[in-house]
């Protein structure tokens, strides 16, 4: 059975970085009203999840994130993955763990990996079921038990109660996972008001709240891509914290 670990990584802070103001065209954005949803597993036919893919390829080789959506009830049966993932829940309750493993069902903002050759299952609950997955290189493959290997990768399950946040110049921050040479790759930060980012090579996406970005209104799932160095504004349009999850193999740096 996994195990539950509270994660507390260092932040990373780009320090004495010059910024460029943020300008129209400076980022990419693809709301979750106009990704393509396609089946996840075609084996599986119409019980497959759905997928949406934000960037890359989960097909081809390439490093990759897309939406993977699930029905109320779903189950898959024990499987393996060729590649490991990571995840993240933006909607409804997902269990992920091994076959013979109690439910525990993690509600928005909770994450997980998944080792390659790993035996587990997946199970949904609730209206919309959507998390957000991320492979370092595919393709993405679902293959028998049978085929099971340990790649000495071990799995952690993070529920959204037991997430340590730093807060630091009035906002939270949440590292969630580094690389091989140690530097944190993965944070989520949660914001009221507004939000002042100063990135580059940077995928962010929105898992929690609505949120406005270059005058346009975004809600849970959808992705903002910022390639050039920028500084970029995002307000937050409801009562409670919005949540967004910054993918970046550059240092970042919060301003307020």
């Amino acid at each position: 059975m996994k195990y539950f670990l509270f994660i507390f990584l260092t932040f990373n802070l780009l320090i004495g970085c010059a910024h460029t103001p943020q300008k129209e065209d400076s980022a990419k954005i693809l709301s979750i009203t106009d990704v393509k949803w396609e089946k996840l597993n075609p084996a599986r036919g119409s019980q497959s999840p759905q997928a949406a893919t934000l960037w890359g390829d989960r097909k081809g080789s390439t490093a990759t994130g897309f939406l993977a959506k699930f029905v109320d009830g779903f189950s898959s049966p024990p499987h393996i993955h060729n590649v490991s993932y990571k995840a993240i829940v933006i909607k409804g309750l997902i269990h992920n763990d091994d076959p013979k493993a109690e439910k525990m069902w993690m509600p928005k903002s909770s994450y997980w990996t998944q080792p390659a050759g790993e035996a587990h299952i997946t199970s949904a609950k609730g209206q919309t079921n959507i998390a957000l997955v991320e492979i370092d290189h595919g393709p993405y493959l679902v293959k028998s038990t049978k085929e099971n290997f340990d790649n000495n990768e071990r799995p952690f399950n993070i529920h959204s109660s037991n997430i340590i946040w730093k807060v630091f110049k009035g906002v939270k921050v949440a590292d969630m996972w580094k690389n091989k040479e140690g530097r944190v790759t993965g944070s989520m930060v949660k914001f009221k008001n507004s939000l002042k980012l100063d990135s580059e090579n940077t995928y962010l996406v929105l898992i929690a709240g609505s949120m406005i970005f270059q005058k346009q209104s975004l809600m849970p799932g959808s992705l903002i891509k910022i390639d050039k160095k920028t500084r970029s504004y995002f307000s937050c349009t409801q009562e409670s914290e919005c949540i967004l999850y910054i993918k970046s193999d550059k240092n970042f740096k919060l301003q307020r």
